[in-house]
């Protein structure tokens, strides 16, 4: 983007000095301000009026994108969230979410309170377009108009924020959802007011579970509270979608069931979200990989270490340990299994000092993981992953790889549990 020549423009049209134009447009243009909205603000500022150089145009959703300008698009409000944020150095409240036509539906953020709820037909009149996380948003700012219409549009989605916790996305904005709190932990946050309290944790429902945070702690978050939580927001965390609950959120009391049992998919759809917290997947153990059985950790970070050197202390004298780094495949796709300490135990059918004598009388630390692989290999198992935020463990999907407990001395959750039709084990608490 030419920054100078639109400076240049708007400098000679309001007869004011280029250098400081300039500066008001990159500071617009470092907070994702569209062009045309930027160049607006500036005209206002100096006294240009509002108006700009760009005549909106009346768009079906689908035919939205990031270099369309100024837009007008009539629609039906999907949702409605609100936050604030920082920007220019101070707090804003914004409102967003989506709106949709029976061509598409778009995100949209509104700066300020237009008055429009969930289920309205409104027609958004010189609104500008951005580009978010890859896809167009909506822009509505002070020379937006909003006018809500009497004949509603008929849209292939749902109206609300209702969801349950399977069907949350990263990016999701105003939703709803009733969940029971399973897990809560109060922390103390370096944020960008200097420190702050949160609650965290981990939502459960009958169809998932998901971590949560509370940025402004209520009373009503209690481990084991049953909840419908109305207007939060999610975000990526470690991989995975999180609940994020803001000053605006409320809480009331609901009649929640929670399920024992994890989401069943196969590999492909499990590598396919990008991230879940916790997934059961079933499939044979092809190989049991290098770096199984008796390993070395450094003492500072926990990370793997060969002859004593490790990647980010150099050397140290590091500390046993045991883990499984083993190739699963279902037919689908691979996917790499690491077990941590206390399930590698499991498996093995022995201590840490059980293994370490066994090495000792074969002279070879490769028995171990020799005897773990003839147990594994070749065999169907379920395996179910889940991330602790207790121990805040590393861990996630990745492409053809979920981490557990990264720790050397590990007292979390099992995160795996294996069962097979030839020989049954619980490899859980």
């Amino acid at each position: 983007m030419d920054v100078d020549s639109h400076a240049e423009e708007l400098a000679s049209d309001l007869g004011v000095d280029k250098q400081e134009v300039r500066d008001d447009l990159e500071n617009l243009l470092e907070y994702s301000v569209p062009i045309d909205e930027a160049k607006q603000s500036v005209r206002r500022k100096h006294g240009g009026g509002g108006g700009g150089d760009a005549s909106p145009s009346a768009l079906d959703v689908a035919d939205v994108a990031p270099d369309a300008g100024n837009v007008t698009v009539t629609g039906r409000v999907l949702s409605v969230g609100t936050r604030t944020i920082r920007y220019d150095g101070e707090e804003s409240t914004i409102r967003e979410g989506e709106l949709a036509d029976d061509t598409g539906k778009i995100s949209y953020t509104a700066w300020q309170d237009f008055g429009f709820e969930p289920g309205d037909t409104v027609s958004v009149g010189n609104a500008g377009v951005r580009e978010w996380e890859g896809e167009p948003e909506l822009n509505l700012g002070e020379s937006t108009t909003v006018a809500l219409e009497s004949d509603p549009v008929e849209v292939p989605y749902p109206v609300g924020g209702d969801r349950d916790l399977i069907e949350l996305e990263p990016g999701d904005r105003g939703r709803n959802v009733e969940a029971t709190v399973l897990e809560l932990e109060e922390r103390t946050i370096d944020g960008r007011d200097g420190e702050t309290e949160i609650l965290s944790g981990v939502l459960a429902d009958e169809t998932a579970r998901l971590p949560f945070t509370d940025w402004q702690p209520r009373p009503e978050v209690a481990e084991g509270a049953q909840l419908r939580l109305e207007d939060v927001y999610v975000r990526e965390f470690r991989g995975v979608p999180s609940v994020n609950l803001t000053e605006f959120t409320t809480v009331a009391p609901a009649d929640v069931t929670v399920s024992d049992e994890a989401p069943r998919l196969s590999v492909r759809e499990a590598v396919d979200t990008g991230g879940m917290y916790d997934v059961t997947v079933v499939g044979n153990v092809l190989e049991v990989r290098d770096g199984s059985g008796l390993i070395q950790r450094c003492p500072e970070c926990g990370r793997l270490v060969q002859n004593d050197q490790c990647r980010s202390h150099g050397q140290v004298d590091p500390e046993d340990d045991l883990r499984v780094k083993a190739i699963v495949d279902d037919g689908t796709d691979t996917v790499t299994a690491i077990l941590g300490t206390e399930l590698t135990k499991e498996i093995y059918g022995g201590t840490l000092a059980d293994a370490l004598d066994a090495a000792r009388d074969a002279m070879d630390r490769e028995v171990v993981a020799d005897e773990i692989a003839a147990d594994l290999e070749g065999r169907e198992f379920s395996l179910r992953w889940r991330q602790s935020t207790r121990t805040h463990s590393a861990g996630g999907w990745s492409t053809r790889r979920v981490r557990s407990s990264p720790t050397p001395a590990s007292t979390s959750p099992t995160r795996w549990r294996f069962s097979t039709g030839r020989r049954r084990r619980r490899l859980s608490p």
